[in-house]
């Protein structure tokens, strides 16, 4: 769910109309009355989050395997599987966000655009219409959820330590994410409408509000 700050941005031809789009519409919206309100994350930030978030996603899935298998499992690792698993999985993330957030669309898949970072090569999705606060939360979450939390109680469960790695690797990829969550839910408002944006180019989102 990863997207460029704006000082190191070097934008394609369709970010930069897509960002085009997004500032005139919160022009317009502002000369509706509508406040603006970022809650964009800085990508330093995200991944700084994620390294640290890597140390308790690792003690905690590797502690309930030790106490369910009695061993860590470490030799029945697949270096090559976890490879190949998180590079396709870094693109599967994205397509769940575009998913999720679709169901809430007007166009459905119409209305959500992918892209991929330059600078690093990284696959990112962008929903070009609101959402709702709950539907917001909805889409951010669901890559951590289908592919992070639920491999990893499955590598537990079934005493597969390349599936557990593969899920804690999966749910250290949405750090960002999280801490869009927390900005998203943390963020509380007394107007009468409130309208959550996507940010076509960073990471979050923006919120107007109106009372």
């Amino acid at each position: 769910m990863a997207k460029k700050e704006k000082q190191e941005a070097v934008l394609t031809e369709a970010e930069k109309k897509r960002l085009a789009q997004f500032e005139a519409m919160s022009e317009e919206m502002v000369g509706k009355g509508y406040r603006r309100k970022d809650l964009t994350i800085g990508m330093g930030k995200a991944n700084l989050f994620s390294i640290l978030l890597f140390i308790p996603l690792f003690i905690v899935g590797y502690g309930a395997y030790y106490l369910v298998h009695g061993e860590l499992g470490f030799s029945k690792f697949n270096f090559f599987g976890i490879l190949i698993a998180f590079l396709v999985l870094i693109v599967v993330h994205e397509l769940i966000h575009g998913i999720s957030w679709s169901f809430f669309t007007p166009h459905h898949f119409k209305d959500v655009e992918f892209g991929v970072m330059r600078s690093s090569l990284t696959p990112y999705c962008t929903c070009k219409v609101p959402l709702k606060k709950g539907q917001y939360a909805f889409g951010s979450v669901m890559p951590l959820v289908l592919l992070g939390i639920l491999p990893m109680i499955v590598g537990v469960a079934i005493g597969n330590p390349t599936v557990l790695f593969i899920g804690i690797l999966m749910a250290d990829t949405a750090g960002g994410d999280l801490m869009i969550l927390h900005q998203l839910l943390s963020y509380k408002s007394d107007a009468r409408e409130v309208i959550y944006a996507d940010h076509p180019t960073e990471a979050g989102l923006v919120v107007f509000e109106r009372d």
